[in-house]
């Protein structure tokens, strides 16, 4: 199937019935939200890479056995600006915008000077995040939007910033049981130091028109290895009693990126892969807010999504999705996107790394300190102190993971997402079993689903007992884009729903319980 990445979405942000096929569960009530780039080209201008797009944001609420579809375009200050002067004038990271070369030489100063110190974009297009009772789109910038749940309008404008002296954040935040919120963000030469932030953003409200981030405290301050190259994430992993953090060899150059404007060129062309350099795995005490003494290492490798954490006798466990290289940015050029050959795809690797906890004293140079009988992941003493951890790849060709997260920093079984075993353009939904490595997957012709997002029935009687959201661009001719609705134990279709409008393809969901 062919899909034309660079055309704009249209918004359609009047509530409109969905047409729905099959039976929708009685106990399935609440709204699925999804983010992702939607305007790709303003005026004459256009973006050159597809993570640039100005974000749209879709809502498929369900109640009662019906699901209404609506859909708006994130009014931020980088779309009132291109939309003002009906040009992109705001950079992303793949795409420098320069000034009009009609405008005056004092207007293109002030521009140059805006991209020496950056101020970055509000255009969060990544996913949403929940603070407090607040919703937010966001990137992983320092700037996230309010948004209004049901009506999608945007709202505040909220910069960690003067909360947190974090320039970047993810946009994959860790939730515990009470609602608290766990975050890393990344300060760049703060005090004449560059370091990671893991922040907690409680609960508790704060009053009408504070953000919560207002109540955010620091949890664990980890140095950067290097002051003017800090490495690049999307997100990290947390159990009961840990949060696992990777620095990995994929590395942002604030110097070069200080320079970019100046010298022609975006600001992922200074993000760079080392690969002759290790990845270091932090594991902070989430009780004392420290890292605990032990060193954990492993080879070079770029990781976007962490799957799941757990601990077992001992053992600290994660899950990722990891990547050789750090090709995948690379293919989302529109350039590239529009090649039906890419030779640059680098298969993803679902890897299971794990953590002994207890301390290597007394143990030998060369010992593997797992002990665990279920894997055949390993973390070899090479010195005092300092272990060397070899991964478990249980699958190839699975990105966008999503478990039950009612299970979240337990262990797991089942781990649902999108089949990339060709393309890093999905066509299947696929549902991993990691005791029996059985998949089992769910597709149509010419149909491109989602992320998958996975909802337990209350009271479920098992990890998998629950259904599967997903929302499927349909380019069938004749036929509508739609919400699916599968069996999370078997990955069958219970129900689907036709939208009157266009779906695009997107990043990241987030199910709101009808209640919340």
């Amino acid at each position: 199937m062919a899909t034309d990445f660079s055309k704009n979405a249209e918004e359609s942000p009047e509530p409109c019935k969905a047409e729905v096929k099959g039976s929708i569960p009685s106990w399935l009530q609440g709204t699925l939200l999804r983010n992702g780039p939607g305007i790709f080209s303003v005026g004459d201008t256009s973006y050159d890479h597809w993570f640039d797009g100005m974000a749209i944001m879709n809502s498929f609420a369900i109640k009662d056995g019906e699901v209404t579809h609506r859909s708006r375009y994130l009014r931020s200050d980088t779309y009132k600006s291109n939309m003002a002067s009906n040009r992109i004038v705001v950079s992303e990271m793949g795409t420098m915008a320069y000034p009009d070369p009609s405008k005056n030489f004092i207007y293109k100063a002030i521009t140059f000077l805006n991209h020496t110190v950056p101020d970055f974009t509000d255009n969060g297009a990544s996913n949403f995040i929940k603070y407090g009772e607040d919703y937010y789109a966001t990137s992983e910038t320092n700037y996230i939007r309010k948004i209004d749940p049901v009506t999608l309008e945007t709202q505040d404008k909220v910069d960690y910033l003067k909360y947190l002296p974090v320039n970047l954040a993810t946009s994959h935040p860790h939730y515990d049981k009470e609602g608290n919120a766990y975050n890393f963000g990344t300060s760049i030469a703060e005090k004449g130091k560059t370091k990671y932030l893991l922040f907690k953003v409680p609960e508790t409200t704060t009053g009408k028109n504070v953000p919560a981030l207002k109540n955010a405290e620091v949890i664990c301050t980890v140095p950067c290895r290097s002051m003017l190259t800090p490495s690049y994430y999307h997100s990290f992993g947390m159990t009961d009693n840990y949060f696992i953090f990777i620095e990995q060899p994929l590395k942002l150059d604030i110097l070069r990126m200080a320079t970019a404007y100046m010298r022609g060129v975006n600001w992922a062309s200074c993000l760079k892969f080392c690969p002759e350099e290790n990845t270091v795995i932090h594991l902070i005490d989430r009780k004392t807010g420290k890292e605990v003494e032990t060193k954990y290492y492993t080879g070079a490798m770029v990781v976007y999504h962490h799957v799941n954490a757990f601990e077992d006798d001992g053992h600290v466990i994660f899950d990722v999705i990891a990547y050789s290289d750090n090709s995948l940015y690379d293919m989302f050029y529109m350039s590239k996107l529009k090649e039906i050959n890419n030779d640059l795809y680098s298969k993803p690797s679902y890897k299971r790394f794990v953590l002994p906890i207890q301390s290597d004293k007394g143990v030998a140079v060369g010992e593997d300190l797992v002990k665990l009988k279920y894997t055949t992941a390993s973390a070899v003493k090479e010195k005092e102190g300092k272990l060397m951890c070899q991964a478990e790849v249980l699958w190839q060709g699975l990105e966008l993971p999503r478990i039950n997260y009612d299970v979240n920093g337990r262990r797991h079984r089942f781990v649902y997402g999108n089949s990339v075993e060709e393309s890093a353009l999905t066509k299947e939904i696929a549902k991993f079993d990691t005791e029996t490595k059985e998949m089992v997957y769910w597709s149509e012709d010419n149909c491109m689903p989602s992320e998958p997002v996975f909802v337990p029935r209350p009271n479920g009687e098992s990890e998998d007992d629950g259904v599967v959201l997903a929302s499927v661009i349909n380019a069938n001719p004749g036929q509508s884009s739609f919400i699916l609705i599968l069996d999370g134990r078997t990955l069958k279709e219970v129900a689907r729903a036709y939208v009157n409008a266009g779906l695009n393809k997107d990043m990241h969901g987030f199910f709101i319980p009808h209640g919340n």
